[in-house]
């Protein structure tokens, strides 16, 4: 029977997170990589992960670029108030524009009217200026208001680290 089809080993999925939660390595087959560190065929490891998605447990597996390190300085958050019975259209339009990084829906709240927001990346400020604007002619009269959130400084950029819980 499959390692991947025998009920959940604990050991084996623990240390399939601490190896990928800090991201795969640049190499040629991550897959074989990640298949020969946990010990199992490639087949098994990707019906590992398979299963482990399906489940709930992934979310999603892709590729998270660094922007910093790609040269990508400045982001802002940009947040747009739209008519919700467009919202659906309008940010898959928004999403599918190539300086959007993510794209989602958020609710209302008192004070603050903007339920679509879209994270973009420059290499300057005039550069996420410039995507404000791009989004802003593609929304047109659909966009009521709209503002952009720009960080100050990074925060955490990781999720949960359990190899760091674990030495603690």
């Amino acid at each position: 029977m499959s390692v991947c089809t025998s009920p959940s080993d604990e050991a084996l999925v623990r240390r399939l997170v601490e190896l990928t939660e800090a991201g795969l390595p640049l190499v040629a087959d991550p897959w074989a990589w990640l298949a020969g560190e946990l010990g199992l065929e490639v087949d098994d490891t990707l019906a590992l992960l398979q299963r482990l998605q399906a489940e709930g447990a992934i979310r999603r597996i892709a590729a998270v670029p660094n922007h910093y390190r790609l040269g990508y300085r400045h982001n802002g958050m940009t947040v747009w108030d739209v008519d919700d019975a467009e919202i659906d259209r309008l940010g898959a339009l928004i999403g599918a524009q190539p300086f959007v990084s993510h794209c989602y829906r958020r609710p209302r709240r008192e004070g603050w009217p903007y339920n679509l927001f879209a994270m973009v990346h420059g290499r300057d400020a005039s550069d996420i200026e410039a995507y404000r604007n791009q989004i802003r002619a593609l929304l047109g009269t659909a966009c009521r208001a709209n503002e952009m959130l720009v960080s100050s400084r990074i925060l955490k950029k990781t999720g949960l680290r359990l190899a760091a819980q674990r030495r603690a």
